[in-house]
């Protein structure tokens, strides 16, 4: 089940630099957030009782916790293959 996800992770991890994998995290993070009709990144984070300082950074792809993501990935109601599904290309 998870197999195929962290097959994507070693991939990500050999072609990408930190920097581009954490803009691609960010850059998914703020697509769902929007999507989910929060245009606010505050309100979000207030809402799920998440930093909003910390949000918003992870909103412009800075280094985030991988049990922080999975908290944002939760509170966005999907599973780590949803979250992992588009953008990681």
């Amino acid at each position: 089940m998870y197999k195929k996800l962290i097959l994507k992770f070693l991939y990500m991890a050999n072609e990408f630099s930190k920097e581009e994998v954490l803009k691609k995290l960010g850059k998914r993070i703020k697509e769902i957030r929007i999507a989910k009709g929060y245009t606010s990144y505050e309100y979000f984070a207030y809402e799920h009782n998440i930093s909003r300082a910390q949000f918003g950074r992870y909103g412009r792809g800075e280094d985030l916790r991988f049990s922080t993501l999975v908290k944002i990935i939760q509170a966005f109601n999907m599973s780590l293959e949803e979250f992992f599904s588009e953008g990681f290309d």
